[in-house]
C-alpha cells in the first residue's frame, strides 16, 4: 500500500508513524500527488465583510469583479467562492484561488485592476490571508477516488489508496516535513496596526491551518437524510464550538462556511476552515475533546448503518507554516474578525 507522503519527498524518519509497517486501513482513502516540479503553492483568502443586509449586493458584485480577474492568464489553478457569518453576526464572502506557481500569485496580485479592488473604499470590511507553503508543509486527504477539492483541484494528481488514515495522528504521519520535525509552535503573533484602523499580523512558528469539507450533493435516500438529519447538526455545533470558544483548545478562528455560485447560491459543499496554534493542538481536540468525539462517533455510526457504502464525499488539507508563509491583513474588519480576535486589548 502506497504511503500519502509523495515519494519524492519521502526520507528517513527520525520521527516514528504511529502505525506499524504492515498496518492495513480499514476502508480506502487518497491524497494528491505533487510534482517535483511544484516547491510552494499558494492558498489566499480574500474576504468582503459586512452587517447591514443592504450591503449584501454590493460585496457580492466586489467578490464578483474580484472572481473575473481569475482568469486563464492569473495562473491561478482552482477558485472557490465560499460565505459564512461570523461570531460577531458579520456576512462574509470569501475568494479563495490557489496556485502551484508564486512568481504567478504574485504578478496577478500587483496587476492594476487586482490592485485597485484591493484597496477600494467600499465601506465594507476587506481581509486578505495568505499561505505559500513549501509542499514538504501540507498533507490531504480525499474518501472517495472520483474527484479531489481545493488544493487537490490545483495539484491535479491522486494518489493510489494510501496507508495513513483511520487512526488518531495520521494527519501528523502524512505530513513530509513530520518525517523529521515535530512541528512546534514558536514565537508569537505579531501585529502592526495603522492609524487608519489598517491591521496586519504576523504568524508565529508552525501555527496549522486546516479546511475540512463535505460535499453531499452526489447522496440521496437514507443516506442523504442521515447527513443532513443526524451528522450535520453535530459537526455544526462542533464548529460553533470552535468559532465561539476555540481559544479553549488552541483554535485562534474557526469559520464553517458554505460554498457559493457567483450569484451566491449555495451549493451543496461546506467545510471548516481554522487556524491553530500547532498542530499538537489541533490533534488534542481532534483526538479528546467532547465536541469532536461526538462528530465522530455520528459519522461512524452512519458508516457502519450504510455498511460503508457512502456517496457523501469528505476531503481535507492542512498546512503547518512558518513565519514568512502566512501573512493576514485587516481593513474597516470588525474587532472579532480572524485574527484581529487576538489583538491584545
Amino acid at each position: 500500500m502506497d504511503s500519502s507522503i509523495t515519494p519524492h519527498l519521502a526520507c528517513a524518519r527520525s520521527r516514528q508513524r504511529r502505525i506499524a509497517d504492515d498496518y492495513a486501513p480499514p476502508y480506502p482513502a487518497w491524497s494528491a500527488r505533487i510534482d517535483p516540479a511544484v516547491e510552494r503553492v499558494v492558498m489566499a483568502n480574500y474576504g468582503v465583510q459586512w452587517r447591514n443586509p443592504a450591503d449584501a449586493l454590493r460585496a457580492l458584485a466586489h467578490a464578483r469583479d474580484l472572481h473575473a480577474t481569475l482568469d486563464a492568464t492569473s495562473g491561478a489553478r482552482h477558485v472557490d467562492l465560499a460565505r459564512y457569518v461570523d461570531e460577531a453576526g458579520y456576512d462574509t464572502l470569501v475568494v479563495q484561488p490557489y496556485w502551484t506557481d508564486p512568481s504567478a500569485f504574485r504578478r496577478w496580485e500587483t496587476r492594476d485592476e487586482v490592485a485597485a479592488l484591493r484597496s477600494a473604499e467600499t465601506g465594507l470590511g476587506h481581509f486578505r490571508e495568505i499561505l505559500t507553503p513549501t509542499v514538504d508543509r501540507l498533507e490531504t486527504l480525499y474518501s472517495t477516488e472520483d474527484e479531489m477539492e481545493g488544493i487537490g483541484r490545483a495539484l491535479a494528481t491522486r494518489s493510489p489508496p494510501v496507508q495513513e488514515h483511520a487512526y488518531w495522528g495520521s494527519a501528523r504521519d502524512r505530513f513530509p516535513i513530520a518525517q523529521t520535525d515535530a512541528l512546534a509552535p514558536g514565537g508569537q503573533l505579531g501585529f502592526t496596526v495603522a492609524s487608519s484602523g489598517h491591521v496586519t499580523v504576523g504568524g508565529h512558528a508552525n501555527i496549522a491551518i486546516i479546511r475540512s469539507g463535505q460535499d453531499w450533493g452526489p447522496t440521496s435516500g437514507e443516506e442523504r437524510r442521515l447527513y443532513l438529519e443526524e451528522i450535520e447538526p453535530v459537526l455544526r455545533a462542533g464548529m460553533d464550538f470552535l468559532r465561539d470558544r476555540g481559544g479553549e483548545c488552541g483554535c485562534y478562528v474557526n469559520r464553517y462556511m458554505r460554498i457559493v455560485d457567483l450569484d451566491g447560491t449555495p451549493q451543496e459543499k461546506s467545510f471548516g476552515w481554522s487556524y491553530w496554534r500547532s498542530l499538537a493542538d489541533m490533534e488534542g481536540w481532534s483526538e479528546g475533546h467532547p465536541t469532536h468525539l461526538a462528530i465522530f462517533g455520528t459519522f461512524m455510526k452512519t458508516v457502519q448503518a450504510l455498511n460503508f457504502d457512502l456517496k457523501l464525499r469528505l476531503w481535507h488539507e492542512v498546512y503547518a507554516v512558518t513565519p514568512e508563509q502566512q501573512y493576514y491583513d485587516y481593513r474597516n474588519c470588525h474587532a472579532e474578525t480572524g485574527f484581529l480576535k487576538q489583538l491584545p486589548r
